[in-house]
């Protein structure tokens, strides 16, 4: 919709820019009336849903207002238009008209208007942010002395009765705690507790209650921006990196999971008391799959976990002797379902921090494996319906499967896994390709 409206701005300035010049008039009059009709257009198409109101729409909202009140006061005041024509100045305003239309639209462009995933439960499903503090760590990130704060969100069927199993999820590594909202959604409709964590300074952005805002931390950033580069780090100085990150993803997974069990037992809160605190799933995307493998290995209270296109770090073991990476000789007995990406596939077999996840390692002989043909990595989020150009620039072009096809697939997959492992409904026999 950005797009159209843009193409359309662009042929409208220029298609009047060439009137203007051919008939050697600046017609004023004419161009305060459309300015005025473009604005009540604009708000009629958003009052009918035609565009549906949101953050990408206000700078234009901006403009076109501006532009309206511009050409009323020009109108009632009907000022005699007596500026002599000027080739130049029609062509440097219509120059000046389209480069404010590309600012305005742009967020409707980076961020297009579009459908959502297919949601297929019985449940409508409310949400609800908290942050918690954990009074037992001092924010490593800062030199403040305050206590770690971390920001999640509640996906909860809303109209329904008892209670229901609790689903854990984590980001990736520059992930936010809304980047598979489509998949919390579903699964909030078919009758689960979803909250996901936003893991502060590992997190793009997070905002606590407070207003305390987190972006992600520099270091961090650079630690995760080299980990796939040659050269940088020896296979030791990355077993060191890959356990500070996994600390700090499995102790804010386990203090959220932890706060709420405690909650769940005298916090009147309604959403609390809709947990089934007997079952409990994690999963998550990238290296937030890896913390929830880690955390299946690590809690005995959790019945099931997903991993999303992520390495199994708490499998790898150091081997200093002969400087490699092998995997664990201990079984991994919490159930399992991984979910690849062609990007995380193909590494399976040859790249060193995937030694768990080979397919012939016994330890994990019961798990089940599908892997999405032409999906890349961020195709198994919701980033490529919320920004296909920012997804395309982050992993390096465009996807070969359909983005619906493969987030809804996934949802379907993670859906009927979860129904299988912690509500003993139905079978689960997933397909090896999709």
């Amino acid at each position: 919709m950005g797009t159209l409206i843009l193409l359309i701005a662009l042929i409208f300035e220029i298609a009047f820019a060439i009137y203007c010049v051919v008939t050697k008039q600046n017609h004023k009059k004419i161009i305060n009336w459309i300015r005025i009709a473009l604005f009540f257009t604009f708000v009629i198409l958003t009052l009918s849903s035609v565009i549906v109101w949101s953050f990408r729409w206000i700078l234009l909202a901006i403009l076109l207002f501006i532009l309206a009140v511009k050409g009323t006061v020009s109108l009632v005041r009907n000022k005699r238009n007596t500026k002599k024509y000027k080739t130049s100045s029609i062509v440097w305003k219509s120059m000046m008209m389209i480069v404010a239309f590309l600012f305005a639209l742009a967020p409707a462009i980076v961020f297009p208007q579009h459908k959502s995933p297919k949601v297929t439960g019985k449940y409508a499903v409310a949400t609800a942010t908290y942050t918690y503090v954990d009074q037992n760590r001092i924010e490593e990130f800062t030199d403040k002395g305050d206590n770690r704060l971390v920001n999640v969100e509640f996906w909860y069927p809303e109209n329904g009765d008892g209670t229901y199993p609790l689903l854990v999820f984590s980001h990736g590594a520059y992930g936010i705690k809304a980047s598979n909202t489509s998949t919390y959604t579903e699964l909030a409709s078919h009758g689960y507790v979803v909250v996901s964590i936003d893991h502060p300074y590992h997190s793009f952005f997070t905002r606590s209650k407070d207003g305390t805002v987190a972006t992600i931390n520099a270091e961090y950033n650079r630690e995760v921006s080299n980990l796939n580069k040659d050269g940088i780090y020896t296979n030791e100085e990355l077993y060191g990196l890959i356990q500070k990150w996994m600390k700090l993803r499995t102790d804010d997974m386990n203090f959220v999971i932890d706060t709420i069990l405690k909650k769940a037992k005298n916090d009147p809160d309604p959403i609390y008391q809709k947990i089934n605190t007997e079952k409990i799933g994690v999963f998550g995307h990238s290296m937030g799959g890896a913390a929830s493998v880690w955390l299946g290995r690590q809690r005995d209270d959790i019945g099931a976990v997903v991993n999303i296109d992520a390495p199994f770090f708490s499998e790898l073991v150091y081997k200093k002797g002969n400087d490699a990476f092998v995997a664990s000789s201990e079984a991994y007995t919490t159930p399992l379902l991984n979910l690849y990406s062609d990007d995380v596939w193909g590494q399976l077999d040859s790249t060193p921090i995937y030694a768990a996840n080979k397919a012939n390692n016994e330890q994990f002989k019961e798990a089940y494996t599908s892997h999405f043909k032409g999906a890349k990595h961020l195709s198994l989020t919701d980033l490529p319906l919320f920004s296909p150009l920012l997804a395309d620039q982050l992993q390096g072009g465009k996807a070969d499967i359909d983005p619906y096809y493969c987030i809804e697939t996934e949802n379907k997959l993670i859906l009927k896994f979860f129904d299988y492992e912690l509500k003993g409904i139905g079978h689960f026999t997933p397909e090896k390709t999709y």
